[in-house]
């Protein structure tokens, strides 16, 4: 007899995309498809993480250290008038 996994409702992958404010807006509209659509893709895998490839790199956001970058202004890419947790 063997075992099928069910999938667990506790490791749900979201289709969110959060960035700082300030990096959603200086990125052009066909950037922020590119990560949006790399995200819902990985989210239909199952998997929590979008591909490396999607990754923003330009350093256009410089922060002065990891208190400073998790308090920056956190949005949804997809809509930047929403905060992150909503």
């Amino acid at each position: 007899m063997s075992y099928i996994q069910q999938s667990n409702p506790f490791k749900k992958a979201t289709r969110k995309v959060c960035l700082p404010y300030n990096k959603v807006m200086s990125m052009s509209s066909s950037e922020r498809q590119k990560v949006i659509n790399a995200k819902r893709s990985a989210a239909n895998k199952g998997e929590k993480v979008r591909s490396s490839k999607s990754w923003i790199r330009d350093g256009s956001t410089k922060s002065k250290g990891l208190r400073h970058w998790v308090k920056q202004k956190w949005v949804q890419v997809s809509n930047p008038s929403k905060k992150c947790g909503e």
